[in-house]
């Protein structure tokens, strides 16, 4: 790996220098000297090249930035600068059941505990359709995310206290390096800590949308119903947030949560739809009555006109759902008719 990025850090400074990112230019410029000087393999100077075409302006390469392997290089034998060795490596069941349909160029990584990984795309064909009988709508909430029609609620408290917890370890940690209060084997140690915290919250919230779709997916199928989630893309930059909520919502792992449940729901054969999230957690559904009055608390919706109160979240789950059936049972308009003019 450190060969195959210096050759790409002195590739790309050759090209920038030439002001060319042409694949057959490049090759016929440098595939000799990747080969003789560098001791590039055949195979690793070609992978070589395209990365620097791909990354043009990037002049500079870690040294243990990704390599990528194509279908000639991938396979169980490692390839080093001494030639292919044998390298053992360890799966998961749930990779290994879907590894026979990988696809493409792989991508091996070191992470910064000195861990290999290789990063592999596979191509699943899309679950068998199950019978559409109704629709689950899903309100994805910041106080429970998400809850669903049938009133069940998933994770949210725990994801707060969590990303609260350490948010605050973090400042702390940061401020004693920043303020220089501690010197030698302290500052060392805490430097340590926020080595082995970084990334720990992503970590969690990514675990957690994993669970909670996996949840929402097994109950649509095994219940035959559908899935509705509110359309929320760009979300965050149509609205406004006050200062205390900013930290919360742009920690708020929203895409990340749909993008699983997609994925899953095409694997599983679970019909997805998405609504306009317009007034969802303002009306009530059985009276129809819309009003911002209709919510004096995050976390409470009562209906002003009638007086029937709801958890604000299972208030709005409620109203996907509905939506979600009127755009599936709305009849399709067809095109008009022409008429057809005779001509004597």
């Amino acid at each position: 790996m450190r060969a195959f990025n210096a050759a790409a850090d002195w590739l790309a400074g050759e090209a920038f220098a030439r002001r060319t990112a042409n694949k057959i230019a490049l090759q016929k410029l440098s595939y000799a000297p990747l080969r003789k000087r560098l001791s590039l393999s055949a195979q690793m100077a070609v992978r070589c090249i395209a990365q620097v075409c791909e990354a043009y302006k990037r002049d500079k390469f870690r040294s243990f930035a990704s390599v990528p392997h194509n279908q000639r290089l991938r396979g169980f034998k490692g390839l080093t600068l001494s030639g292919r060795i044998l390298v053992p490596f360890i799966m998961g069941r749930y990779q290994f059941e879907r590894f026979t349909a990988t696809k493409g160029q792989c991508d091996l990584v070191r992470h910064k505990d000195g861990k290999w990984f290789l990063l592999v795309t596979v191509e699943l064909p899309e679950g068998t359709k199950t019978p559409l009988t109704d629709f689950i709508g899903r309100d994805l909430g910041v106080a429970n995310i998400p809850t669903d029609s049938d009133g069940d609620r998933y994770a949210g408290v725990a994801i707060e206290a969590c990303c609260i917890r350490n948010h605050a370890l973090r400042r702390s940690l940061q401020k004693a390096v920043a303020g220089g209060k501690r010197r030698g084997l302290w500052l060392k140690n805490i430097r340590r800590t926020l080595k082995s915290v970084a990334g720990g919250e992503a970590r969690f919230r990514k675990d957690v949308s994993h669970l909670v779709s996996k949840l929402l997916v097994a109950k649509a199928k095994g219940t035959g119903r559908g899935l509705a989630l509110e359309d929320l893309r760009g979300i965050r930059a149509r609205t406004r947030f006050c200062k205390t909520q900013r930290a919360k919502m742009s920690g708020w792992a929203l895409h990340q949560l749909c993008s699983c449940i997609e994925y899953k729901t095409k694997r599983e054969g679970v019909a997805l739809i998405l609504v306009n999230p317009k007034n969802t957690s303002r009306q009530y559904l059985c009276c129809g009555h819309i009003a911002k009055a209709n919510r004096p608390l995050p976390t409470e919706f009562r209906c002003v006109a009638c007086g029937h109160a709801d958890p604000a979240d299972g208030s709005a789950a409620g109203n996907i759902c509905s939506r979600a059936r009127a755009l599936v049972n709305a009849p399709k308009v067809s095109e008009p008719q022409q008429d057809h003019l005779l001509v004597a």
